[in-house]
């Protein structure tokens, strides 16, 4: 019998090979795509952020574990579009203009796709059009933008702006080390979250999956 349990506690552990290992295992057992998604990977992440939030585990595990479901999103990719099996919203991502820092938004990229979204990442140095443009072209419902330098924050409200100019039904959240609730406020961002677990929460709530 497929060891779904088994999958999330390898994501946990990051156990790439493991994961693999288990995945292709109830991939040959028959197990709906869909259930190896939530009930293992996705299971898994959950955790990982849980223990994230409450200072448990730290960048690094996070990274081991983000990697290790990867190698079971590579293998079951092909077979959930084959199933219909859709993400639960698509969020493009990206660090604002100006700015090359990548880690933290790297971060938050991962545990977006943890915790079943599609992410479509833009990497640094981020200009309001792509923002847009990507939106526009993916279908996103969510736009995420990080900042490192306070320099490069105003950068968050051009953004912010240009989706209001464009019309288009999307809500912006952004974080980084100097942003803040207020700042969110301030330029109108529909979210912010101060660290990459609390980003799944805060992304679940404006692509109206939970209240």
């Amino acid at each position: 019998m497929a060891d779904l349990e088994g999958i999330a506690s390898a994501v946990i552990e990051g156990k790439r090979e493991v994961v693999t290992q288990k995945v292709k295992q109830a991939i040959d057992e028959k197990v709906h795509p869909g259930d190896i998604l939530t009930k293992g990977l996705i299971a898994g992440m959950a955790v990982i952020g849980d223990r994230f939030r409450k200072n448990e585990v730290y960048v690094p595990e996070v990274l081991i574990a983000a990697r290790a479901m990867r190698a079971g999103m590579g293998i079951l990719e092909p077979l959930l579009v084959k199933s219909g099996v859709k993400p639960l919203a698509t969020v493009v991502i990206g660090t604002v203009k100006g700015d090359l820092h990548d880690i933290g938004k790297n971060l938050v990229a991962m545990m977006l796709q943890g915790g079943g979204f599609k992410v479509v990442d833009l990497g640094t140095d981020i200009g309001p059009e792509k923002f847009v443009s990507s939106a526009q072209e993916s279908g996103a419902s969510i736009i995420g933008m990080s900042a490192l330098l306070t320099t490069t924050m105003p950068q968050m409200a051009s953004v912010v702006k240009a989706v209001k100019e464009s019309g288009l039904k999307v809500k912006t959240m952004i974080g980084g080390a100097p942003v803040t609730q207020s700042y969110a406020d301030e330029i109108g961002a529909d979210g912010y979250s101060p660290d990459a677990a609390s980003a799944v929460v805060t992304a679940t709530k404006l692509a109206g999956l939970k209240k």
